[in-house]
């Protein structure tokens, strides 16, 4: 019983240990107000954007465009948003939000057709992103990041765009300690 408490506090220490460490060697997030953006059709760009706040705090917007997209990921991915891709289209948002009382911007989206969704297209262009920093993170399913934080870098005028963290949409085992890996050298 001993052995079985003590692994129970070892384990409940070593984890709030582990967020500890993130926050303290985030010495560059501290004192700024953070909010985390993100797209996500499947929730895999969702659930990189909790474990962010989770480790970091920070308040969260979900971008969601007026038109919901397709339950089918054929029909959204390989028509609606390549469509959208191509012909530079930006879905109109149900609510575009507020960055204007942030210093740090973490923005999600998932990779489509090489790019970002077009909704978060719709949510940089919206906004003054001048003196903020955005921080993106994207789920893929096997591409990388490929240039969308240039790109969001272009879309967001006079911003500081920092090092992009990307993730397989599979739900890699380790994702979570390369996130607060990641976090850590911010």
């Amino acid at each position: 019983m001993k052995k079985l408490l003590l692994m129970v506090f070892l384990f409940v220490f070593g984890a709030g240990y582990a967020h500890v460490a993130v926050a303290v060697q985030n010495d560059n997030l501290a004192g700024k107000k953070i909010l985390i953006a993100y797209f996500s059709w499947s929730g895999n760009t969702e659930h990189l954007a909790k474990l962010i706040q989770s480790q970091i705090g920070g308040d969260m917007f979900k971008i969601e465009t007026a038109e919901p997209y397709p339950d089918d990921y054929q029909e959204t991915a390989y028509g609606v948003a390549k469509k959208q891709h191509e012909n530079n289209v930006m879905p109109a948002l149900k609510n575009n939000g507020d960055i204007s009382g942030y210093d740090i911007i973490f923005v999600g989206t998932p990779a489509w057709w090489y790019h970002m969704a077009p909704a978060v297209k719709t949510f940089l262009s919206a906004h003054n992103f001048e003196g903020k920093t955005i921080v993106p993170f994207v789920s893929h399913g096997g591409g990388g990041r490929y240039e969308i934080p240039a790109d969001m870098g272009k879309l967001a005028k006079g911003s500081t765009v920092l090092e992009a963290f990307d993730a397989l949409s599979d739900g890699s085992a380790n994702v979570e300690q390369e996130l607060i890996d990641w976090l850590s050298k911010l």
